[in-house]
């Protein structure tokens, strides 16, 4: 899957028109950073903070015990008998 999205970004960005409209949405993703200040600030970093929770809430998440098989009962009986 990452091969794919990195040929795709590659062919994103060999166009010179994709190359201008990401260049222009950095641009103004800088300058709305800067006018929103201290909540873009916030906003930016539960955005880098959020994937590390999660992956800490799956690392620590309790263990589900599997099922008992109902059938596990019968496993030693013949069953021509």
């Amino acid at each position: 899957m990452l091969g794919a999205v990195l040929f795709l970004v590659l062919f994103i960005l060999i166009a010179p028109p994709s190359r201008a409209l990401l260049g222009q949405w950095l641009a103004h993703a800088a300058l709305w950073t800067s006018a929103w200040a201290p909540f873009s600030y916030i906003l930016l970093l539960l955005l880098f903070v959020a994937p590390f929770v999660s992956f800490l809430l799956m690392r620590r998440w309790p263990k589900v015990p599997e099922p008992e098989n109902p059938l596990a009962r019968y496993k030693n009986d013949d069953v021509l008998d």
